[in-house]
């Protein structure tokens, strides 16, 4: 269950970075992006893909959450 650490880039890109693993990469797409909750299946650009249990509200970034792989 790695910590990442998610932040915007400079294109209003949300990035995944998991430090230990020397990974930084666009998120693709998120299962559940709304105001109210934010989370779910975490697909990446290079298609990896991560899990978190849906988050209510939605996370402010950036800030570092535990994922699971998957």
């Amino acid at each position: 269950m790695p910590s990442v650490m998610l932040r915007h880039n400079d294109k209003g890109e949300l990035l995944f970075y998991v430090a230990k693993k020397d990974l930084e990469e666009v998120i693709a797409s998120v299962e559940t992006d709304t105001e109210d909750a934010w989370g779910g299946t975490v697909e990446l650009s290079n298609g990896d893909r991560f899990f978190i249990d849906p988050i209510s509200p939605r996370p402010d970034f950036p800030t570092t959450l535990r994922f699971k792989r998957g």
